[in-house]
């Protein structure tokens, strides 16, 4: 078996990035294969082509992840002019949920665009010195008509009977939360084309990291981990309630959600995991004691930022791998909630509410949780979708699926055309 570490140094990357005029939209830059996206607020990078590539899956995908990196980052030559976060070398990644899943992967393309704070630039990697591509927008093309979704596996009904077996289960002292999730089935009338949800998703949700690495797209909300310059930050999410558009009676929903025992529940277990698996790696941590409500156009969530500062040489990657599962996609404890995940679920969840992003050269990166997120499947004619919900003790089925449905809205708004 060939050591991934060796085969990364065997033959060195060569990275040169440069400034860049404001190219606009960066989705719009990207050709309709092999793209790679992560933007928020219109800001992010993008990229397409594959310089190289590591597939792994198992226990141990995280650590064979960052070995491999580390080895192809430290052999490659760099040759950096903006020296910003997503500058210079760089490999988007997508892990799986489970130990027991297939699909974890990093890409480093051969192009990169990106934009910071005003700052644009173009990275160029390759096995020699290449040329800057000419950058043209190509408007991508819109979703097809004609597109049907349908229940997965599991129906809406029998999900919400796998509901009412976890609210007993926590009920008999066996675990505390546990996340359980669905899917759904968007079968298109051609062949997708991705540009065109993810335009959807980031006009739709500036607030989301919305992202796309090897056929899995979505906006998450949730930023697992972020790591730049020994800074380190994790957004949890956990409590959430659905929107009405009507903005005094979403005001008073707010409200009743800072208040609402079950969600502050479930919140207060996702934080706490959060804090005790960064707290090893980090000095000078800050867990708000209360969190704050963030509105986004279909649901509202209790949301922390929890903060702190570096103190070993744990990179972005390392910090996400110590993170997953935290109690906001898997539950607490965290064992015992996996267990009964792949006990109840009956879910292949794939990468959903895996850790999905981007690692730099240094080690800083930015790591979401994938979630409001789908796979497209081989043919590109099938689309799965994912939603998932924190169950605790006073969880109510019906409440739960509706939940689910309000988390569904924005990847199946983005596969349906206006």
């Amino acid at each position: 078996m060939s050591n991934p570490a060796l085969d990364a140094a065997a033959v060195p990357l060569v990275v040169r990035s440069s400034r860049l005029d404001d190219p606009g939209d960066l989705l719009a830059l990207l050709p309709p294969d092999d793209a790679l996206a992560w933007v928020h607020g219109g800001d992010g990078i993008v990229g397409w082509g594959r310089a190289a590539e590591f597939r792994t899956s198992g226990a141990e995908r995280f650590s064979e992840a960052s070995e491999w990196w580390r080895e192809l980052a430290a052999h490659a030559v760099v040759r950096d002019d903006v020296d910003v976060p997503g500058s210079g070398l760089v490999t988007f990644g997508s892990f799986t949920f489970s130990d027991d899943a297939d699909g974890s992967i990093l890409v480093v393309p051969e192009v990169v665009i990106g934009r910071r704070d005003g700052v644009a630039w173009i990275t160029v990697i390759g096995h020699g010195i290449g040329s800057v591509p000419d950058l043209e927008a190509s408007p991508a093309s819109l979703p097809a008509e004609g597109t049907t979704f349908a229940d997965g596996p599991v129906d809406s009904v029998t999900w919400q009977g796998l509901v009412a077996q976890a609210v007993s289960r926590i009920a008999a002292g066996e675990l505390d939360k546990v996340v359980l999730a669905r899917d759904l089935v968007a079968t298109l009338a051609e062949p997708l084309d991705v540009r065109a949800p993810l335009t959807k998703l980031a006009g739709d949700y500036p607030s989301c990291w919305t992202f796309h690495v090897d056929g899995f797209f979505g906006s998450t909300p949730e930023m697992l981990v972020r790591l730049e310059r020994g800074l380190v930050t994790s957004r949890v999410l956990a409590g959430t309630i659905r929107r009405t558009g009507d903005d005094g009676h979403d005001m008073a929903l707010a409200g009743s959600l800072a208040r609402s025992s079950k969600d502050l529940e479930e919140h207060e277990y996702a934080v706490r995991s959060v804090a005790d698996a960064l707290a090893p790696h980090c000095t000078s941590m800050n867990v708000p004691e209360a969190p704050f409500v963030l509105h986004l156009p279909n649901v509202m969530h209790l949301a922390t930022d929890v903060t702190g500062v570096i103190k070993d040489e744990a990179s972005a990657l390392t910090l996400a791998a110590s993170l997953h599962p935290s109690a906001a996609v898997g539950g607490t404890p965290t064992p015992e909630a996996v267990a009964l995940i792949a006990e109840l679920e009956q879910l292949d969840r794939g990468r959903y509410a895996g850790p999905v992003g981007w690692i730099g050269a240094s080690g800083d990166g930015e790591w979401g949780i994938g979630l409001r997120s789908a796979q497209v499947e081989a043919d590109g004619s099938q689309v799965r979708l994912f939603a998932g919900c924190g169950i605790v003790a006073d969880s109510v089925p019906a409440d739960e699926l509706a939940e689910s449905n309000a988390k569904l809205i924005p990847v199946r708004d983005a596969l349906t055309p206006r």
